[in-house]
């Protein structure tokens, strides 16, 4: 059996999955949401959590919705612009969720947070037990970063960072068994035969060299914000969670990744996780 499969095994016993969703799989070109594609993406997540699959989908595209809301032509660049974008599109982009969501039948419910969040021992308690009590009651969290009151992920955004860290705080937070991070890539690429990439199909661990793949000087192969993915999936991998990095534009990626499938790139949770 092919070593990628074999790994991928493990992905048949997660039981609590973090999806994590970037803004490029969300929007067009114009940075207006792509409405077809965040309804098949809702029809997956809803089938996942319908056999029996905890779900939390750790979402962007709220300045997307905002932008469509004010009319804007394309995607502001000053920060206040941006966090009032956030501001209009934030309730927009949860009604779009809850509508396409109750269609299946799921019940979701938002989850506003920040960094700063993360490091305050009792809105961590908070944040830990509300979450907790929404997938007891079967209940997708919708987690997104609270940009009008915080801008790491505004600031990161521009530099493709898009809440990759934020994910891997959640999975952390509430010791999930998967992370997959859908990206407009089909994973790592690293140099192939006859000077073209290949996609790494698994990686053990993630140290040096395997960043440098994406920060190397002569050979930047890995677009989409690759380093902050890598981050995300190692600090995730280090808690003892099983990362997938895939395309999210290819309708019936998120099943492929569910049935352990060599669909992008695998990254295995440490044991000492």
């Amino acid at each position: 059996m092919n070593a990628s499969l074999k790994l991928r095994e493990s992905i048949a016993d997660a039981r609590r999955v973090v999806v994590k969703v970037g803004t490029r799989v969300l929007v067009q070109k114009t940075g207006r949401p792509e409405h077809r594609r965040i309804r098949q993406l809702v029809k997956e997540l809803a089938r996942l959590r319908q056999e029996g699959i905890e779900v939390v989908l750790i979402t962007s595209g709220a300045i997307g919705a905002g932008m469509e809301a004010l009319g804007m032509k394309a995607r502001p660049t000053a920060l206040p612009d941006l966090q009032m974008a956030a501001a209009v599109g934030q309730s927009r982009l949860m009604s779009t969720y809850d509508t396409l969501f109750s269609e299946s039948h799921c019940r979701v419910g938002q989850v506003l947070l920040t960094h700063d969040d993360f490091n305050h021992k009792i809105r961590l308690t908070n944040i830990h037990r509300t979450m907790e009590n929404m997938l007891r009651h079967e209940v997708i969290p919708i987690v997104n970063e609270n940009d009008v009151v915080a801008d790491e992920e505004i600031r990161a955004d521009i530099k493709l960072g898009d809440n990759d860290f934020l994910a891997s705080l959640v999975v952390r937070l509430i010791r999930a068994d998967l992370l997959i991070i859908f990206s407009t890539v089909d994973g790592l690429r690293a140099p192939g035969p006859g000077g073209r990439s290949r996609r790494v199909e698994y990686l053990e661990s993630i140290d040096k060299k395997t960043m440098a793949l994406v920060f190397g000087q002569k050979s930047s192969l890995s677009k989409g914000g690759m380093g902050s993915k890598l981050r995300a999936a190692h600090a995730a991998s280090q808690a003892g969670c099983n990362v997938v990095i895939a395309d999210g534009r290819k309708p019936g990626n998120l099943a492929r990744v569910m049935r352990g499938e060599n669909v992008g790139t695998f990254v295995v949770a440490s044991l000492a996780g």
